[in-house]
């Protein structure tokens, strides 16, 4: 065994994993760590990697030899060839040394690995005064009820067909939001429903895939998905309750929570705070 838990799990102040991301606290044990040192070299996926369902091979990896792991600290860097690459050093440590030494480490692996890329994460406790970066936060669908909204929000198979026909339009104006993307997926029929909705018979939101799939521990959990709305048509509810049907989804298929990810002091992180999410906890990335 690699990792040390009794250094380990005190450094653990926000519960992200090098190459996962946040993981539920349940399921975060020095046995997910090994794992993903295991598979560095291999391209492939764990089977609760949320990654998985889009296919191909691991785009991120451990580097596993410039790992440091001390009683005080513990950097992890990995290196994805996405794009023109990045190196990303993972900072765990109370103190905050630890991200000028994760930095220099990162710069060296960069050139090392000939990428342009070089960036600190630093996971930070839900005690974080003035937080910058993003959010994690849990939704628990074993604690109440997740009622169905009330409001124009389907599935997209299920609005008439000049409808469904403005979803491509969206899809497209909200590119940078992953809609693209998510667009290509449903047309090769490959991912799970999109929840859409619609305003004088355009679709002007979306929120999706809705896919469940059992964590590190064998819990269910619903996926992330991509959520936008157009810029026109916010201010009237309608992400609000996409978000809320996305929930209602998730609880009625069995799901026994969510993890997001929003900016902090953004719409998404505000909607969520507003909600009454549990906190986890930052990242907060360093370009170096």
């Amino acid at each position: 065994m690699f990792f040390r838990w009794d250094w380990l799990r005190p450094q653990l102040t926000a519960p992200i994993v090098p190459t996962l991301g946040p993981l539920h606290p349940d399921a975060l044990t020095v046995g997910v760590f090994e794992e993903v040192l295991r598979v560095a070299d291999t391209g492939g996926f764990l089977p609760y990697d949320k990654d998985r369902r889009w296919g191909g091979e691991k785009a991120e990896r451990v580097l596993r030899e410039d790992v440091v792991h001390q009683a005080e600290r513990t950097l992890v860097p990995t290196v994805t060839r996405r794009g023109r690459g990045t190196v990303k050093v993972f900072a765990y440590g109370m103190r905050d040394s630890v991200v000028n030494e994760a930095a220099e480490l990162a710069a060296k692996l960069a050139a090392a690995h000939d990428v342009p890329g070089a960036r600190v994460v630093r996971p930070l406790g839900p005690e974080t005064a003035h937080p910058r970066g993003t959010r994690i936060q849990l939704k628990d669908f074993t604690t109440g009820p997740c009622s169905a909204p009330d409001g124009p929000v389907r599935p997209v198979t299920a609005w008439p067909a000049a409808v469904r026909d403005t979803f491509a339009p969206f899809a497209e104006t909200m590119a940078a939001d992953g809609l693209a993307f998510l667009h290509t997926r449903m047309r090769a029929s490959r991912c799970g429903p999109v929840l859409a909705a619609a305003v004088e018979d355009r679709i002007v939101g979306a929120i999706g895939p809705m896919e469940i799939q059992p964590d590190a521990i064998g819990h269910p959990q619903l996926m992330p998905q991509y959520f936008a709305v157009l810029p026109d048509a916010r201010g009237q509810g309608l992400g609000r309750l996409l978000w809320r049907a996305a929930m209602h989804w998730g609880r009625r298929h069995g799901a026994a929570y969510q993890l997001l990810q929003t900016e902090v002091g953004g719409p998404s992180d505000q909607l969520c705070l507003s909600e009454g999410l549990n906190s986890l906890g930052f990242s907060h990335t360093t370009h170096v």
